[in-house]
């Protein structure tokens, strides 16, 4: 067995391999010469003044209303409330609605699904530059049925997305109710 080992071991070979030098560093960056002792310092020059003005209060938005067709049957988007006379000093309002903000606003279709009664939504819609960019849905009175739920959130979020015109940007909020027989 041993022979047999040595045979194996015979069979290597051996080569010694060149060390690799690593390359030499950049030179080093000359230092400057010391400063000139006998050169007195440039006079200190404070620099100058600069005034910012604060930007103007933003104006609160105008109330706009649509001209659209009143819901159909099956499908109520609840009014949005029209917007009272601001008192002496403008008031920023708490809620913002679609009515005071979208020059043109859609109507959600009736899903179709097999479910019948009341169910009621909240939609908080993001407006980047007259579109509907986000929209977030809060459900104040649930469908029985999850399947007609969810149908209703997607036409809610499909018709804010692709027929509400906002000009500007907003958030905003808009009540939908679905009442189906």
């Amino acid at each position: 067995m041993a022979k047999k080992a040595y045979e194996k071991v015979k069979d290597i070979e051996a080569k010694v391999v060149e060390e690799v030098e690593k390359p030499k560093p950049p030179p080093e960056k000359p230092v400057p010469p010391p400063p000139d002792l006998k050169t007195p310092p440039p006079p200190f020059v404070p620099p100058p003044e600069v005034v910012i003005q604060a930007p103007p209060p933003p104006t609160p938005p105008l109330a706009v209303q649509s001209n659209t067709p009143p819901p159909r049957s099956d499908v109520h988007a609840a009014p949005a409330p029209t917007p009272a006379a601001p008192p002496a000093p403008p008031a920023k309002p708490a809620k913002i609605t679609a009515g005071m903000v979208c020059t043109k606003m859609g109507k959600p279709e009736s899903p179709s699904v097999s479910w019948s009664g009341t169910a009621e939504f909240l939609a908080t819609a993001t407006v980047k530059a007259g579109r509907v960019v986000d929209v977030q849905i809060n459900v104040i009175r649930k469908a029985d049925d999850r399947k007609a739920q969810r149908a209703m959130i997607q036409s809610i979020t499909q018709a804010l997305q692709d027929t509400y015109e906002c000009p500007g940007d907003h958030v905003f909020e808009q009540p939908f109710v679905f009442k189906i027989d």
